[in-house]
């Protein structure tokens, strides 16, 4: 159940909540972390950010096309006004954040086979601004920043994918790359400034009838950031759809579920309780296709949001076969 601040009651059973919370964010601000990920909204890890874009894919993501060349185009736009703590409860006294990413995407679909599989490689190049603000409790002043550029690169040059009569399967291993501009000391960055190493395992059943459900499952892990010190955990998370396609049309429900599975450190000890991420997005997706190409338009809400931002994103996605 979605939690947007502590009423008066849970303060009077919490005595010095309100302090420690100030606390907690003062310590967490003193990073200077920034809060996006490489390709866009996606907000526990450091500064309740992480790599992977979440909700990102949508229908038929576990269906590797055939043999040749795509491009694909991802514009989001994530906003949010609040950052939970891992009560649920307001970990800034305010905070504003707004992301907005354009993703070019390269696919190549090689004639190979390996385990009965095809074999594909693709490449992300994110292009991000970011604009941030926030004031840490007690009400000191308004902190804000904005910063524009190159995020930070994925490769993966061994995707596999299988096909059967009602079901695709597609596993890979995507590489995030710390390409993007990085500063330990300010509010907003392009870059994470950190390796990332993501095994992903996609997953679609579409019947006869038209109905469809998908799935892609990720499990990043981080290396540590060396100018902070600072070492994200480990993340389970997962987009997911649930559609019917008519004709030209695919219409559905989706989004994704997030959890982060080990504590954050900082130079080698945990950092305060671990600061463990959580959130769950839902929302409407819609889908055109025409000839060689499709357009998807999707919006997730957020809720059940622990130690990161809460918010929104709007995506707009267009795909080329070539």
């Amino acid at each position: 159940m979605q939690r947007t601040s502590l009423c008066a009651g849970e303060r009077e059973r919490k005595p010095g909540t309100d302090r420690h919370r100030g606390g907690r964010a003062a310590i967490i601000a003193g990073l200077a972390a920034a809060v996006l990920t490489a390709g866009g909204p996606g907000l526990a890890t450091e500064g309740g950010g992480s790599h992977y874009p979440n909700g990102a894919e949508d229908f038929m993501v576990g269906a590797l096309p055939p043999p040749g060349n795509y491009f694909i185009n991802y514009l989001s736009w994530y906003s949010a006004d609040t950052f939970r703590d891992d009560d649920g409860g307001r970990l800034f006294e305010d905070f504003d954040l707004d992301v907005v990413a354009n993703t070019f995407r390269f696919i190549h679909v090689t004639e190979h086979k390996l385990f009965g599989a095809n074999w594909a490689l693709h490449a992300f190049v994110p292009l991000v601004n970011v604009d941030v603000s926030r004031r840490i409790a007690p009400p000191f002043a308004r902190e804000s920043d904005d910063r524009f550029g190159l995020g930070d690169i994925i490769v993966d040059p061994f995707i596999l994918g299988w096909h059967g009569k009602d079901w695709h399967i597609t596993t890979g291993l995507d590489i995030y790359l710390p390409t993007g501009s990085y500063d330990k000391d300010r509010l907003a960055n392009p870059g994470r400034n950190y390796w990332t190493f993501e095994p992903v395992l996609a997953l679609t059943y579409l019947s006869p009838a038209g109905f469809e459900a998908s799935a892609k499952l990720m499990y990043a892990i981080n290396t540590e950031n060396h100018a902070t010190d600072y070492h994200s955990g480990q993340e389970f998370h997962a987009d997911y759809t649930l559609g019917y396609h008519t004709g030209p049309w695919s219409l559905g429900v989706g989004g994704y579920y997030y959890q982060q599975t080990t504590d954050d450190e900082l130079n080698g000890q945990t950092f305060l309780d671990g600061f463990r991420g959580r959130a769950f997005a839902i929302g409407p997706q819609v889908k055109y296709s025409h000839k060689n190409m499709a357009f998807t338009a999707k919006y997730h809400a957020e809720t059940a949001v622990e130690n990161r931002p809460e918010g929104g994103s709007l995506w707009l996605k267009f795909l080329y076969a070539f």
